[in-house]
């Protein structure tokens, strides 16, 4: 009988000081994962600013475009009235 109430109470002792170092322990991971959360809110405002600078460079990369195209074209219609104007001049 002594012998169980000697490994009770050592198995208390022991229940007690690992309990103390787990929540030790626990709060150490509790304070990392805080960390963490704060770092993951941070990852995810600056992806979304991100997605909205590639956005708005999209749109302005497509109006450049667009630009340039139009450009492209009005130059070509004016080469093509300078040759008519050309050809018109060398058949006089």
């Amino acid at each position: 009988m002594n012998k169980v109430i000697k490994l009770s109470m050592l198995t208390l002792a022991f229940s007690l000081v690992t309990a103390c170092a787990t929540n030790s322990d626990v709060e150490n991971l509790q304070s990392q994962v805080d960390g963490l959360d704060a770092s993951v809110k941070q990852a995810s405002a600056d992806s979304a600013s991100a997605r909205t600078q590639a956005a708005s460079a999209a749109a302005q990369a497509e109006s450049a475009e667009a630009a340039a195209n139009r450009a492209a074209e009005l130059s070509q219609e004016a080469n093509n009235k300078l040759d008519k104007k050309c050809r018109k001049t060398m058949h006089k």
